[in-house]
């Protein structure tokens, strides 16, 4: 995807966002995707594993390392 222009990443978003919608709001959301080199990393609030392997199912977007984030830090952590 790192070679992809920008009307090819667009498309790549529309099909998402089509899939997230035949998923549903309430089970999945998409916060953002990082392109790096041949790897994009995307980053979801859901519900489950299940509604990460559906979107990438009805994506076509392959979902091949699921990690769930269990704490989150920042710069703030220490104060």
């Amino acid at each position: 995807m790192g070679e992809l222009g920008p009307q090819e990443l667009s498309g790549a978003a529309e099909v998402s966002n089509g899939a997230l919608c035949q998923i549903g709001a309430k089970d999945i959301q998409w916060v953002q995707s990082y392109v790096a080199g041949d790897k994009t990393f995307c980053i979801y609030l859901a519900t489950d594993r299940a509604a990460i392997e559906k979107h990438a199912e009805l994506s076509g977007f392959p979902a091949s390392n699921i990690t769930e984030i269990v704490t989150v830090i920042d710069p703030t952590t220490a104060a």
